[in-house]
């Protein structure tokens, strides 16, 4: 199938699949923390049992992520790692993130990552058009369903079967031709974020030169058609001046996907300062109704756990979303078997079981319903 075609597979779950995970996830979890028998095995396996029946009656969905070490981002044919992953910790929906930019950056004489090269005419966006392939041949053959729409994704948790909403970080592919939006809608992307680490006529991107000082005339209009066509609009990387500008122009709920707070004491010293974000940042996009996920570069998952929280005092747990940013074994959710584990973090933690559904999906469920129906 071509990257129009955006069929749906057949997934592999149906809703009595929920016992037996209930079972391997349980033993799993207890068995990580203690002792068989013991105690705090008990304890460990109570907290899963809790987070399980939270994932069953509340939709789950990580905001960006690039599906792991054998993901989109990588360079192994679609398999079914990610469905795998998707069922054993009990993940419901993942935003699937293709890079158009990824095959010029690499890492700088500073060691940051950054475009290496100028791309040839067309070079983007036919990367863009392969990985879009890659996404259908892993709706087609291993195990997981696309949405589309709102209902889209409540089927397939009401089913139990992983559902991906396809993703693109960077608009890079564009080449400044608006029309591309249109063919990417076709092609069954939902969610779009705009800039990344490479210079392009949308905006400015927060580890690069400054040169448009927020948004551009062309930005405003990706931006209107976003919102026109029926996507996620997903601010990540941009300026702090970009998304106040986004903001102004913005008439649907914007989404800023990945990042932490500026300072973050629960990630400690890290190289990732310049993609964290100011409190008054945050805020302009709490101000849309969206929300700001949450990366998973933090030490542990009680760390993670404190990230959320402190994202959460700033902006309110209305406003905050899970947003791993998965893409190789880096950070505290290596995989999606871990799902689960970071849910009963979370209840542990202090989050009651209202705010952690909304954290963990029902924010981002609301944004979704509000951009693309």
């Amino acid at each position: 199938m071509d990257c129009c075609g955006h069929g749906h597979a057949h997934g592999h779950w149906h809703p009595g699949m929920w016992s037996p995970a209930l079972v391997s996830i349980g033993a799993m979890l207890a068995g990580e923390t203690a002792p068989r028998g013991s105690t705090a095995a008990a304890k460990a396996a109570e907290e899963t049992s809790a987070a399980l029946a939270l994932l069953r009656t509340s939709i789950s969905v990580d905001v960006h992520t690039h599906g792991g070490k054998t993901g989109i981002s990588s360079k192994t044919p679609p398999n079914d790692d990610l469905a795998d992953h998707m069922r054993e910790g009990a993940l419901a929906v993942a935003c699937l993130a293709d890079v158009p930019d990824g095959p010029i950056l690499g890492r700088n004489a500073e060691g940051a990552l950054s475009a290496l090269r100028t791309p040839a005419p067309g070079e983007l966006y036919r990367y863009h058009l392969d990985r879009l392939a890659w996404m259908d041949e892993l709706v087609a053959h291993h195990g997981i369903r696309r949405a589309l729409c709102a209902a889209d994704l409540e089927a397939a948790h009401q089913a139990g079967e992983p559902a991906i909403i396809g993703d693109v970080e960077g608009l890079d592919f564009l080449d400044g031709k608006l029309e591309r939006l249109e063919e990417a809608h076709q092609c069954g992307l939902r969610h779009l974020q705009l800039v990344h680490y490479t210079p392009n006529d949308i905006g400015d991107f927060q580890t690069g030169a400054v040169s448009h000082h927020g948004l551009t005339e062309f930005s405003a209009e990706v931006i209107r058609a976003c919102h026109r066509l029926g996507f996620v609009c997903d601010v990540a990387h941009a300026t702090e001046a970009m998304v106040k500008h986004a903001v102004k122009v913005a008439t649907k709920p914007l989404l800023l996907s990945h990042t932490a707070v500026a300072g973050s004491r629960a990630m400690g010293p890290t190289p990732l300062t310049g993609r964290q974000v100011s409190a008054d940042h945050a805020r302009a996009i709490a101000e849309t109704g969206g929300s700001i996920g949450i990366w998973h570069f933090f030490p542990s998952l009680e760390k993670y756990v404190e990230g959320l929280k402190e994202m959460a005092g700033l902006v309110g747990v209305d406003h905050v979303s899970i947003g791993t940013d998965q893409f190789d074994a880096r950070g505290c959710v290596a995989d999606y078997t871990r799902w689960v584990h970071l849910i009963a973090a979370m209840l542990r933690g202090g989050f009651t079981a209202a705010e952690t559904g909304k954290i963990a999906g029902g924010n981002y469920l609301r944004i979704f319903r509000a951009a693309v129906g």
